[in-house]
């Protein structure tokens, strides 16, 4: 069986995002999931008999769990099955099989011991009330939030889940301070005719469940494959030599982004090669501290303790010359004749960026074909040079007039005689008597 989007049996399919090869309708679709998994040992066999019977199912959005095939059940990825639940039972879809479900497993510390079973394939009424469920959230949201906000309650109520049986909803909140639900949950319970579940999430949760573009353009990086959130503090920014800015730094669910670890360990090992931000060098002309560093020019920025508005930058092997020297008791050079002399690079702006003109329609064909779109008698003539002004006045008289004759005044007159044209005759074929 499969959630009805004609594709979700396939290995390959992923309902995750809108498109040509996924589901047209991600919300409500039963394999529409914005956490797809790669199976790279699907092609390989293996070597050992022993294969695992436990699988990973996905509910919705980012929720996984592991389940034991104990019926010895055909599963492969993208099955709609019926697994174990409390109370109840729930509809998932069968995200991942094989040894690749042990590593996970491994990976999340999760015991084999009393395990979730999975109870049988999903058949078309499960499937019915599951679908049914689902498209009842959206609202069941938004009623929940009226709710809410009518209790006074500091709580924003971020996602609803419903169980594949209909029988428990899952309401995820995100809140700053302890909230007390009691009455909350009578509201819910009397109005939904369900038990009530409140899990709080934290906020970096919320994008995740959300989604989103990130300001790079692309799908936030915890709706998409981000797994696990690891903490940002802002001395990642300190040594990627970022502002710190908060508007910048911080991400859609208002904490600093998690992108900025993804280079911090390169970082770290880049600046292991550079003195420390806080070195002062001894000159002849006085100490300097430590304004700037350039990772990837490996130059660091020195100014005098007197008079730090001029700026040297200098190479890090020449600081590390320095230092070298004033602690052997001896002054550096001044900054002067130590720092790098930038040889000026021409830039060619190839794009235009900086040309006012650039988005004005330029006629390509300017000064080309322009006599042949004039009739005959609006070409321009030829500008031949004048001898002397006599010669012009001359030429005038001769011209003549361009207004036509009239045949009134000269009504014989005859038109001039055109000559005969000369045409060859056409030689006669000789005639043959012997035919």
């Amino acid at each position: 069986m499969s959630c009805g989007c004609k594709t979700s049996g396939d290995s390959s399919h992923s309902c995750g995002t809108k498109s040509a090869n996924g589901c047209g309708s991600v919300d409500t679709c039963g394999n529409s999931y914005k956490l797809s998994v790669f199976d790279w040992l699907s092609n390989i066999n293996n070597p050992s008999q022993s294969q695992t019977d436990f699988v990973e199912v996905r509910f919705k959005n980012d929720r996984k769990f592991f389940y034991k095939n104990v019926n010895k059940l055909p599963l492969h990825m993208g099955s709609v099955i019926t697994v174990e639940s409390s109370p109840g039972h729930d509809i998932g879809v069968v995200s991942l099989t094989g040894e690749l479900v042990k590593i996970q497993m491994k990976k999340k510390n999760i015991s084999e011991e009393n395990p979730l079973k999975i109870y049988r394939l999903a058949n078309q009424k499960d499937i019915e009330v599951w679908q049914d469920a689902r498209g009842k959230e959206e609202s069941v949201k938004i009623q929940a939030r009226k709710i809410a906000y009518a209790l006074n309650l500091e709580m924003k109520i971020t996602d609803v889940e419903y169980q594949g049986d209909g029988t428990k909803v899952t309401f995820f909140y995100t809140a700053e301070t302890r909230v007390d639900f009691r009455q909350l949950i009578k509201e819910f319970a009397s109005l939904f005719r369900a038990k009530i579940d409140m899990k709080q999430i934290g906020f970096r949760q919320e994008a995740a469940k959300v989604g989103g573009i990130g300001s790079c353009g692309r799908e936030l990086c915890c709706s998409t494959w981000l797994t696990d959130f690891r903490s940002v503090n802002t001395n990642a920014a300190r040594y990627q030599q970022l502002s710190i800015n908060p508007q910048k730094l911080a991400g859609q669910c208002g904490k600093l982004k998690c992108c900025l670890n993804y280079e911090l360990d390169s970082y770290l090992d880049a600046l292991s090669d550079f003195p420390p931000s806080s070195t002062t060098i001894d000159t002849e002309k006085g100490k300097a501290f430590c304004i700037k560093i350039d990772v990837f020019k490996k130059r660091m920025w020195f100014a005098y303790a007197d008079h730090s508005m001029a700026w040297y930058d200098l190479d890090v092997q020449d600081v590390k010359k320095m230092i070298a020297k004033n602690k052997k008791g001896e002054k550096a050079q001044p900054l002067e004749d130590v720092k790098v002399l930038d040889v000026p690079v021409k830039s060619v702006d190839l794009i235009q960026e900086n040309n006012m003109d650039r988005f004005e329609r330029r006629n390509k064909n300017t000064g080309k074909n322009q006599n042949k779109r004039k009739p005959n008698n609006q070409q321009k003539p030829e500008n031949k040079p004048v001898a002397n002004q006599g010669d012009r006045r001359k030429r005038i008289s001769e011209k003549p007039s361009d207004k036509p004759l009239d045949k009134s005044a000269q009504p014989n007159a005859k038109p001039p005689q055109q000559k005969p044209k000369n045409f060859k005759k056409k030689p006669q074929p000789k005639r043959d008597d012997n035919a």
